[in-house]
């Protein structure tokens, strides 16, 4: 397994990082995500990611246990605020009651003392920046995070809130978590050139397209059983879940074949040869899925498999830049 710095902090993860999205508390039974995340300890890796609102509280439910049987001093976990956790109206955003509020219920339900990184799901336009900025640096100053981040902020709100904590004396961003993938490409333009001038790591969601770049769907109209474009997620696909999305895909089977990996690990590896992603984080059902994921820590490809890469899926892919 490798390892980079997340942006310019001291903090070390593993460049494939292990989530909870639509898995640990919802689709998958307590037993298999406990020999997940089990098995990607085991392969070094050392990042696992969640957030309050997967499956409204489960997916962290589900970890608490599972986390007592890993090393806490060496275990980098994150976690993150901003959906709806309730009905009344300070029950979302990232306000000072809600923010404090929900990193109390998290450190619970995952029973921890403190998280590593604790990220601003999105960005809240109800709430002053000021007041997001500064409940962050009293959380990381009273001990209960060591590092903040967002997700899915665009570049601008980067760099005001990295520009508002350095002028305040402030713990400063030190991470962003967008989707990103070989068909996502939007935050090339503007968000990644503007994490590097910031010094922000990115931790990437979605790195496989929820499953499109692993190679396992030929047909739209057909998807396999049991997997997630059969079933109730598939609206989520459906910006990249086209037929013209899938023959491309398709093509890059010599492409991962000649080498020598996974399409998986193909598009994991696209991925993380941005200097400014430090990590990819992937989701797992079963073992096999961690094997297969973790396996791209060990991987050194040639820049012309990726060129390959470019030149069969740009075409296909999602390139505006990301504004809202």
């Amino acid at each position: 397994m490798q390892y980079r710095t997340l942006g310019h902090s001291g903090l070390k993860l593993s460049v494939v990082g292990l989530g909870s999205w639509l898995t640990y508390g919802s689709a998958v039974e307590r037993d298999t995500a406990r020999e997940c995340v089990l098995r990607a300890w085991e392969r070094g890796v050392n990042f696992i990611d969640t957030a309050n609102a997967y499956a409204r509280g489960a997916a962290e439910a589900v970890l608490g246990p599972i986390l007592k049987e890993i090393s806490r001093d060496a275990l980098v976990l994150a976690t993150k605020v901003y959906f709806p956790m309730g009905d009344s109206p300070n029950e979302c955003g990232l306000s000072r009651k809600h923010v404090r509020d929900q990193l109390h219920h998290s450190l619970r339900r995952l029973q921890v003392e403190y998280v590593d990184l604790y990220q601003c799901h999105r960005f809240d336009t109800t709430t002053p920046l000021e007041e997001t900025c500064e409940i962050m640096n009293d959380l990381v100053r009273a001990g209960k995070v060591l590092y903040w981040g967002v997700s899915e902020w665009n570049a601008d709100q980067i760099a005001a809130a990295v520009a508002l904590c350095r002028a305040r004396g402030w713990a400063v961003p030190v991470s962003n978590q967008p989707q990103y993938s070989a068909l996502w490409r939007r935050i090339e333009e503007r968000v990644l050139p503007t994490c590097a001038q910031y010094g922000l790591g990115n931790v990437v969601w979605s790195p496989l397209a929820m499953g499109i770049l692993s190679g396992k769907y030929a047909r739209a109209d057909k998807p396999p059983a049991g997997t997630r474009a059969a079933g109730p997620n598939r609206e989520m696909m459906e910006e990249y879940f086209t037929q013209r999305v899938l023959d491309a895909v398709q093509q890059l089977k010599p492409v991962a074949q000649g080498a020598g990996c996974s399409m998986a690990q193909l598009a994991l590896a696209w991925c993380l040869r941005q200097p400014a992603v430090t990590s990819v984080i992937v989701g797992a059902t079963r073992v096999e899925h961690v094997d297969d994921n973790v396996a791209t820590g060990d991987l050194h490809l040639d820049a012309s498999a990726f060129a390959e890469v470019d030149r069969i899926l740009a075409p296909v892919a999602a390139h505006e830049p990301y504004v809202s």
